[in-house]
């Protein structure tokens, strides 16, 4: 069997993870072992914070919509049931910026969900 040197191919795949491994500290982005290993755990802590920037997010919205909810003497989860009740449908994350940017319609939100509590409290 004739003997394959492959180098072309070899300088190929190492250049590939060097050129990854850019910006990388010390001898992570100079050799190619330690640059293999940083730049499969640098994929793995990608995929992870992707699902993990989701559930910030979400939590930065309810702690948002709490804020502003106390401002206007209910709770987060008084709040949410009301919306329910009153059947407006508006996810957290628009509902977060209202909070933020328009505070008389955020607090037309809440007097419209405590309406909706108090009717089905009767």
């Amino acid at each position: 069997m004739p003997r394959v040197k492959g180098s072309f191919v070899t300088r190929k795949k190492r250049k590939k993870i060097i050129k990854l491994a850019k910006g990388y500290y010390g001898a992570k982005h100079l050799l190619y072992k330690t640059a293999k290993e940083q730049v499969m755990h640098s994929f793995k802590y990608a995929y992870r914070d992707r699902k993990r920037r989701k559930r910030d997010f979400r939590k930065l919205w309810i702690t948002r919509i709490n804020a502003a909810a106390r401002l206007n003497e209910t709770t987060y989860s008084r709040l949410i049931n009301g919306l329910k009740l009153a059947n407006i449908q508006v996810n957290r994350k628009m509902l977060a910026n209202i909070a933020v940017n328009d505070a008389k319609g955020f607090t037309n939100l809440c007097k419209l969900a405590q309406k909706a509590t108090d009717k089905k409290a009767k």
